[in-house]
């Protein structure tokens, strides 16, 4: 559905709407999602232009202004959440993805969901409403599996290509737990400085591709996982070397960094396994 456009003139009965229901409130939102976000953000919206699809919505036909105030204040709401759920550095994330930290509205022309959504356009978060959706789940455009998604599709900060959601994955699952694992690694082969290389992106790359794959065994939360599942690697290499006795045998500890002679230990994804592995 291609965009209307926006209606020339508001009647007064919705122009007061509009000043009382949202004009009035609008500030106070920005003040709120800002202080979750930790930066100033502003909210960017054109009641004539929402009000264009008006004819679906009662809500929205009768009581503009409201209806605006709840899918903003909704949507801080939905913020809080997240900061909850991802700490600082989520949010850090979330402001570097939306970097003009503008919260807009608009219509989902891809009719990409039922009732809305979101997405990030030029740096810009817009809660996205359905053709004749309009004022339908208000509370829901910025739940989490839309706002991962938005995070997701939009373009990956400078030096990654890797998903919002295996960043997040990295940053829960493997950043706070991999030193104690490679400490205890280099204890049990006696070299202090050894190195463990999670080799992140190739290996994103090789999962990104296998997803796509027809009937593929690779689970659809792959993503989410991603960062833990490398660190139980390491975790598991730690478990082999106790399991053989490393620590208390000079004669293996020399054997290893004879052959892991530059003293780094890399996981890679493979396509195939030699025979025997």
């Amino acid at each position: 559905m291609s965009k209307l456009p926006p209606v020339e003139k508001l009647s007064l009965g919705i122009r007061k709407s509009v000043r009382d229901d949202w004009d009035a409130k609008k500030e106070g939102i920005e003040t709120k999602i800002s202080e979750i976000l930790g930066v100033a953000w502003t909210i960017e919206v054109d009641p004539k232009q929402i009000y264009a699809y008006s004819d679906s919505s009662s809500f929205a036909k009768e009581n503009l202004g409201a209806c605006l105030h709840d899918y903003f204040d909704s949507a801080s709401r939905r913020l809080a959440d997240f900061k909850e759920t991802y700490g600082e550095d989520g949010v850090q994330e979330l402001n570097t993805i939306c970097h003009a930290h503008v919260m807009t509205m608009d219509l989902d022309e891809q009719k990409r969901f039922t009732y809305c959504g979101a997405d990030v356009v030029d740096g810009q978060l817009r809660l996205l409403f359905a053709p004749n959706n309009l004022g339908v789940n208000i509370a829901s455009c910025l739940d989490q599996p839309f706002l991962m998604d938005a995070l997701n599709n939009a373009p990956a900060p400078e030096g990654t290509q890797m998903s919002y959601t295996a960043r997040t994955g990295i940053r829960q699952g493997y950043d706070p737990k991999i030193e104690e694992i490679r400490a205890r690694v280099a204890e049990l082969v006696a070299k202090p400085d050894i190195k463990l290389n999670p080799n992140f992106e190739e290996n994103f790359a090789k999962l990104l591709e296998e997803s796509k794959v027809k009937k593929t065994g690779l689970g659809k939360d792959w993503q989410e996982y991603f960062g833990d599942w490398t660190r139980r690697y390491f975790a598991g290499l730690v478990s082999q070397l106790e399991w053989q006795k490393f620590e208390d045998d000079e004669l293996l500890q020399e054997g290893f960094n004879d052959v892991i002679d530059k003293g780094e230990i890399v996981f890679r994804v493979v396509d195939k396994l030699k025979s025997g592995s």
